[in-house]
């Protein structure tokens, strides 16, 4: 029987463990491109390398270094010197806000004051002038006393999208336009609306409303006597109650609202309140008429 002929048992290597990574293997073994090592070489060998080798050369470089140490000590100096100066007037300028601030709140105490005295002075001037009555009538009308009573609470405000709409064009001046901001001429509309139907004051974001109130607008922004106001428009009117509410909501000034919810999103929200506290309007001056008589004229 033929003799198999021995099996040599070789010792294999290992293989590593990256073995299936040769690209990262290959970048980790070769961190530099084999062209930019040539040139390094290259260069190395004809002298191109390290420092400069002329005298010329070092004192360039040594101009080089002194001039940029001159410019940063010069800008760090300076920096020094002004930091002491900014800090300075940045305290003088924190007091001075403080102090003008301190000043403002205090015209504006003494501001009220003063308002509650003239308000004071007038029901008293109202009260001597008339019948009890009369008084109290005279001083609801022109808007010199604080007044409460049932009536609506009418908020206007925006639409929730109010850049756009219709043609993207801003709002006209005549008819309906295509935004959804309250425009000054709303406000005029709701309010001639509400004293036709029957209100007997009204105010405007706490702001009390006269015979010589004037509603308008500058830029964006709406002005009750000069005042900006900011949406939402809370509009309450005493007197009347359901009744005020209903006729509101029929008249032409109503269905000017409701267009205007309707046609471009314009938010609104009528309710009746059984008491509603309106604020007295302030610095208004009230006259009286008296009738002229044969020994005044004469």
């Amino acid at each position: 029987m033929p003799q198999q002929p021995p099996v040599r048992s070789t010792s294999t290597r290992p293989a590593r463990p990256d073995a299936s990574m040769s690209l990262l293997t290959n970048v980790m073994d070769h961190s530099l491109d084999d062209g930019y090592a040539e040139a390094a070489a290259r260069k190395k060998a004809e002298g191109g390398g390290g420092m400069p080798k002329t005298l010329r050369a070092k004192l360039g470089l040594a101009a080089g270094l002194v001039l940029a140490a001159l410019v940063v000590t010069v800008g760090a100096a300076q920096a020094r010197v002004a930091a002491p100066v900014v800090a300075k007037e940045r305290e003088e300028l924190i007091d001075r806000i403080e102090g003008e601030t301190s000043a403002a709140d205090k015209l504006e105490t003494s501001v009220d004051e003063l308002r509650d005295e003239v308000g004071a002075r007038q029901r008293e001037a109202l009260n001597k002038s008339g019948a009890g009555d009369r008084a109290d009538l005279v001083g609801i009308l022109s808007g010199a006393v604080e007044v409460h009573g049932p009536g609506v609470k009418l908020v206007v405000n925006d639409a929730k999208d109010v850049g756009t709409g219709g043609d993207g064009q801003p709002r006209g001046t005549s008819g309906f336009s295509d935004t959804g901001r309250v425009r000054d001429r709303d406000m005029q509309r709701v309010v001639n609306g509400l004293w036709e139907s029957g209100a007997e004051a009204i105010s405007i974001n706490g702001q009390r409303l006269t015979a010589l109130s004037a509603i308008r607008a500058a830029g964006d922004a709406i002005l009750v006597d000069n005042r900006p106001l900011v949406p939402p428009y809370t509009v309450l009117a005493v007197g009347g109650g359901e009744r005020l509410s209903s006729t509101f909501q029929d008249s032409a000034d109503g269905l000017y609202l409701h267009a205007l919810q309707e046609n471009y999103g314009i938010r609104t929200a009528i309710s009746v309140a059984k008491d509603l506290r309106l604020p007295a309007a302030p610095s208004v001056i009230v006259r009286t008429a008296q009738p002229i008589t044969e020994k005044g004229t004469s």
